[in-house]
């Protein structure tokens, strides 16, 4: 137990309790014993790199490399993506991959290159191997856009895990993005960042690393083109960024660097090279397609910590109703548990939790309930002796359950990577569904201690089935929040085949775009937290995860009127949009901020409910194309440096660029323009980008700005579809397309796809489809005539 461990220890005695605090002192001196006793002893070590090649072997989308000391595996998919492994690391088995390996494409063959190298040439892109074991990613016309140098591993003498370390060079110009949701950022500054899924145990914001969700995916953007790169290993790491620079040191550029260092696991990964959507469509096919919520979902929620029992939740969506406020789900948190807080109510304060889960139902509004994986360590207890019959707990390596401290107390744990566990998991929801609950959020899935100290509550020495593969927590550890909305997922298709399941994650790793989404956490309240929103959400979009959002007005303290306004704004444009208040008797419901504030508030979650056929479009569009809701401003230009540096502001699918106000005080602010046409959407006022302009943000909006041509898919004041169409610039034309949501099963919807241009005096708006050019049957309405 280390001192920083020691003082938070002592400060959980004093806030959570003293019997609490010194519950998570025990349970952090028992993880430190099992770790000495349970891990083996590291030893002296020796230095390994690859050596000379020696031998190359042709296989189907590239081969093998045999060096003097380990071998490299080359292969490039059919969809283009690029898989090496040394010391025979193949592609399976992984967490992150949806299903089998692609077949190698039959294209791309392995050929001798210069001073003794190899290469493999594919249609979108160049791998080169020197004869050292450095590794050049090439665009199709030669221009380098990463280069590894020679791996280098430390093994163990006496066996065991080898750590190991890799180095890379991008391009001076280069910027890098991703590694899961991190708070500094989109853009990923010179620093270390590390890979190990962490509670921070209070509010964070942008100076806090890591959170709740990293992974090992990067996508570096420059001037020659756009890559990923994901290192296909679940242990303890950390990366190390550092920006290049142009004209640094006698007129010669520095290249930009990333050092990625792993404390076991293989070393692979895959590289995908192309424009932003071509890359993330890619990895999508790779990882799988993102689930679509639930339409409802995509609607305003509200959680709130400290509902007293059913009438407080009966007081709170009243409220909402009697000020017009469009509210579709409401949250409930731990306390409708009982003293076990896992699947079983509390009785008393939630007696007929059924009956109010219909109420809710008929006035349009879903009840979604809060997990956690920590199960009360009590015989008696249903979960618990159902867990032990099962032998679904995690043990430790003499045989023991291993006991952590959850929010129920002393607690065992599910082991997720074992496929009986996820099963039995899974069915446990069928009461939830029978108690009328529609969706579900999870919790201190990282796994997290109460008082959390940055580390698992697990010891790292605890076993993990590891889908029968065995291992400890070392590797299950950033698969454990995954493998958790697994075990959710599927058992919600399995109980409710007809329904689209609602899961989303405080935790997870590559591939939880499969099973649902994910929210922020415990960000801080204050105007960095504002901050620090975007940059999750935008992170997570471009690591393939496009379903996430902040909690609207932050976890610690009370944020100001203006504050919580400008969060509103903001996370009304996000996907997952979820207002949360605190305390019993009083918290952040828009009417307890004063009259202005909460016409505001009604103003944004009315444009919100508008919205809603757009963000279904976007959701259905995500599956298909794996891009995000939420996309950067130089989503179609990445090579507009002055568009890569842009954090403050977002594209909302094709159409929409949203500005949010960061600052206080702020009434106005500047806002970069990609290149074309754009409409204020309050004004109606147009802008020709790219460039720079300064638009109006008064306290009842942000600025929102449509690009010519548009067509978004709204609802109208009758409740039914509209086609808001903004004019094209004169002699170009515009469109868009519009999914509409075929039921809660998986029905496959079509999509509809329009073109807007002139005709004369007027805008023509038509539907584009096998039986030719079709007049549009859903109403249409015309903004942005006044500007020509």
């Amino acid at each position: 137990m280390s001192g920083r461990d020691l003082v938070r220890s002592m400060k959980a005695v004093g806030s959570a309790g003293a019997a609490q605090g010194l519950r998570t002192v025990r349970a952090s001196w028992r993880r430190r014993r099992a770790d000495a006793s349970g891990l083996p002893a590291r030893g002296p070590e020796r230095a390994r790199v690859p050596g000379l090649v020696r031998e190359a072997l042709p296989g189907p989308g590239g081969g093998t490399l045999r060096f003097s000391r380990s071998e490299l595996r080359i292969r490039v998919a059919v969809n283009g993506a690029v898989f090496w492994g040394w010391d025979g690391a193949e592609p399976e088995p992984s967490y992150a991959l949806a299903g089998p390996c692609p077949e190698g494409d039959p294209r791309a063959v392995l050929e001798p290159d210069k001073d003794g190298g190899w290469r493999v040439v594919a249609e979108r892109v160049t791998v080169v191997v020197s004869r050292h074991g450095a590794v050049e990613v090439r665009t199709p016309g030669g221009v380098v856009l990463r280069r590894d140098l020679p791996p280098r591993w430390w093994e163990q003498q006496q066996g065991g895990a080898a750590r190991w370390m890799q180095r890379s060079e991008v391009a001076a110009d280069a910027r890098f993005f991703g590694l899961g949701g991190r708070a500094s950022g989109p853009r990923l500054r010179d620093g270390t960042y590390r890979l190990w899924n962490t509670d921070p145990g209070r509010a964070f914001g942008p100076g806090h690393d890591p959170l709740h969700l990293t992974m090992p995916v990067q996508l570096v953007v420059a001037d020659a083109g756009t890559h990923l790169v994901f290192h296909d290993t679940s242990w303890d790491g950390t990366v190390v960024l550092r920006e290049g620079e142009e004209g640094a040191g006698s007129g010669h550029d520095r290249p930009g660097a990333c050092e990625v260092r792993m404390d076991g696991g293989p070393l692979r990964r895959w590289v995908i090279v192309g424009t932003p959507a071509r890359v993330l469509l890619a990895w999508a096919s790779l990882t799988g397609a993102p689930a679509v919520p639930p339409a409802w979902a995509l609607g305003h929620h509200h959680a709130r910590r400290g509902f007293d029992g059913e009438q407080e939740v009966r007081r709170i969506v009243a409220g909402y109703q009697e000020h017009g406020l469009p509210l579709d789900a409401v949250h409930l948190d731990v306390d409708h548990y009982d003293e076990h807080q896992v699947f079983t109510v509390d009785q008393d304060r939630f007696p007929k939790l059924s009956v109010l889960a219909e109420e809710l139902r008929r006035d349009g509004i879903r009840l979604v309930s809060v997990v956690d994986p920590a199960v009360r360590s009590a015989p008696g207890g249903a979960v618990y002796d159902g867990g032990v019959a099962e032998d679904a707990f995690v043990r430790d390596a003499s045989g023991r359950l291993v006991e952590g401290v959850g929010r129920p107390g002393e607690s065992v744990f599910p082991d997720f990577t074992h496929v009986r566990v996820r099963q039995w998991w899974g069915g446990l929801h069928a009461e939830r569904l029978e108690q009328g609950f529609a969706g579900f959020w999870h919790d201190r899935d990282e796994p997290t201690s109460f008082a959390a100290f940055g580390e698992s509550t697990l010891p790292r020495s605890a076993r993990h089935s590891l889908e029968g593969r065995g291992g400890d927590h070392r590797e299950a550890h950033n698969v454990y929040g995954l493998c958790m909305a697994r075990a959710a997922y599927e058992g919600l298709r399995r109980l409710d085949p007809e329904q689209r399941p609602f899961v989303v994650s405080r935790s997870g790793w590559a591939g939880l775009q499969r099973y649902g989404g994910a929210w922020s956490g415990e960000v801080g309240t204050g105007w960095p937290g504002l901050r620090a929103s975007l940059s999750l959400v935008m992170g997570l979009g471009l690591c393939g995860v496009p379903y996430s959002g902040p909690d609207v007005g932050g976890f610690d303290g009370g944020p100001s009127p203006e504050l919580y306004l400008r969060r509103l704004q903001l996370g009304a444009y996000l996907p997952l949009f979820r207002t949360h208040a605190r305390g019993r008797g009083g918290g952040r419901e828009p009417w307890e901020f004063g009259a202005e504030v909460l016409e505001h508030a009604r103003g944004v979650l009315v444009e919100r409910r508008r919205l809603m056929p757009y963000f279904v479009t976007l959701a259905h569009l995500a599956r298909r194309t794996g891009a995000p809701y939420v996309r950067p401003v130089w989503w179609g230009s990445p090579g507009n440096r002055a568009l890569r540096d842009c954090e403050d502001a977002f594209l909302l699918g094709d159409c929409l660029l949203v500005a949010p106000v960061l600052e206080p005080g702020a009434d106005r602010r500047t806002v970069r323009l990609p290149r074309g046409r754009w409409y204020d959407t309050a004004t109606d006022r147009a802008y020709e980008g790219p460039g720079q302009v300064l638009v109006d943000a008064p306290a009842s909006r942000i600025p929102v700005l449509a690009r010519a041509g548009a067509v978004l898919p709204v609802r109208g004041d009758d409740g039914g579809l509209e086609l808001e169409v903004w004019a094209p610039a004169r002699g170009r034309t515009g469109g868009g397309l519009v999914v509409r949501d075929a039921g809660g099963g998986g029905e496959e919807p079509q999509i509809e796809r329009y073109v807007s241009r002139w005709e004369g005096l007027r805008v023509v708006v038509e539907r584009e489809g096998e039986d030719g050019v079709q007049v549009p049957s859903h109403p249409v309405r015309v903004r942005g005539l006044g500007e020509r």
